[in-house]
């Protein structure tokens, strides 16, 4: 089987979990020796030589053409307020109060070229991108035959799964990682809630990563239930990491470590560290990420006057992610909506038990770790405060943990994808 798929990130380039997520889905296609044609807005050159990768800044559009007329003018992009949009660092957040829409009935040569040198970012002209890229979808479908399934990751890339089925009449499924309603709770971005609903509408089948994430797909967005399979994410490697990095202080370390914005629920990790901290002063705390509430933490753990035993590190990356997960004691992730958060499998590889909220993907097969609801702070203040205090607790959490991440492997997540692409083209034909 041959696959195109649309995503807006690879790795080493990557902001967040979506790309890591594709990688992951990759290899494991690979290990099934499935192809695919990978399709990003813009490639660095030093990616893993893993799929048939198009640079979607290289393709050059015939926009002339009458289909591509009419895919142009059902399209809208808009200047969006970039902390709405996921995976972004402290400078990309700035607010921008006027919504431009262009609802575009012609395509007008100055400002529309037949190739378009996409950033590959998430800034403020992230619409007009994701508008451009579904013509580059449209152009590729219609220039390369040679595959027998559409696959659109995010509502990123949904309006070009959208514009290669137009094109291609082949089959489309689209992958959802993350909704409006993680990321902005009932405040929903309009436009945004518009493009992942009619993502899912127009696609043969909807990928969730998780039972939650499903449910909202189908309470929200209005999506029958039996277009809707669930795929839960995995780890890349199973292995235990035995790190020999070692913490500089005496003190128990406990980590928050991820995007700091409304979906991850950076404050209710503060609260309770206020409240471990008036149990055991011999404790710190650790917030590592960025995002537009780090200023708002920063002053609440001032106000809370627990600045010493409090440390904000910024955005990590790479080794000193591994760093952090090797001298952490306790790794929190607090998540108001998480559709999934690899996170916690990250840090059960680096052998620190975690504690995680009810109301994340990744409690559905994560059995061996600790579950509370994000608001509940005093059950995680007495969970954080258990686990660093009884060694018995800890060390039965380590020991589980290992065992269960050896289920977790992403050529299993593709075995069961590759069984959805076979049934959605058979439901085609």
């Amino acid at each position: 089987m041959r696959v195109l798929m649309f995503g807006w990130e690879f790795p080493p380039h990557i902001s967040g979990g979506l790309g890591t997520a594709c990688y992951g889905l990759i290899k494991g296609m690979n290990h099934h020796n499935q192809e695919v044609i990978f399709v990003v807005p813009k490639l660095w050159g030093d990616e893993e030589d893993l799929a048939d990768f198009v640079n979607a800044s290289d393709v050059t559009i015939n926009y002339r053409e009458k289909k591509f007329k009419n895919i142009w003018k059902n399209l809208t992009y808009l200047e969006v307020s970039s902390f709405l949009v996921p995976y972004l660092g402290p400078e990309e957040y700035q607010k921008f109060t006027d919504y431009a829409i262009h609802d575009r009935t012609d395509v007008d040569e100055s400002i529309f070229t037949n190739k378009y040198e996409f950033s590959g970012k998430y800034g403020k002209n992230l619409m007009e991108e994701v508008s451009r890229y579904a013509l580059v979808g449209a152009q590729i479908a219609k220039d390369r035959q040679d595959f027998d399934i559409i696959h659109a990751h995010d509502w990123l890339a949904f309006p070009a799964g959208i514009a290669a089925k137009e094109m291609s009449g082949k089959p489309l499924v689209v992958h959802v990682h993350a909704t409006e309603y993680d990321r902005s709770g009932e405040s929903v971005n309009q436009p945004v809630y518009d493009i992942e609903k009619a993502g899912m509408q127009a696609a043969d089948h909807v990928v969730a990563v998780s039972h939650l994430t499903r449910n909202i797909i189908i309470r929200k967005y209005g999506i029958p239930g039996h277009k809707v399979s669930v795929l839960h994410n995995a780890v890349l490697d199973a292995s235990i990491i035995k790190s020999e990095y070692q913490k500089k202080v005496p003190e128990k370390i406990v980590t928050f470590l991820g995007r700091i914005t409304f979906q991850k629920g950076p404050e209710y990790f503060v609260e309770a560290a206020k409240k471990v901290i008036d149990r055991d002063p011999n404790v710190r705390f650790v917030m590592a990420g960025s995002g537009d509430l780090l200023n708002k933490m920063i002053q609440r753990v001032a106000e809370l006057r627990m600045a010493s035993r409090f440390h904000f590190t910024g955005f990590l990356k790479g080794k000193d992610v591994d760093h952090m997960y090797a001298i952490s004691d306790v790794y929190v992730m607090p998540s108001v909506s998480e559709p999934f958060g690899i996170a916690p499998l990250e840090a059960v590889r680096h052998n620190t038990p975690v504690i995680i909220s009810k109301q994340s993907g990744v409690a559905e097969v994560l059995v061996n770790a600790i579950k509370v609801d994000f608001w509940d702070v005093d059950a995680m203040a007495d969970a954080i405060f258990a686990l660093l205090h009884y060694d018995g607790i800890s060390r039965m959490f380590k020991e589980l943990g290992s065992d269960e991440l050896k289920k977790l492997k992403w050529e299993h997540v593709a075995a069961k994808l590759i069984t959805v692409y076979e049934k959605t083209i058979a439901q085609q034909s």
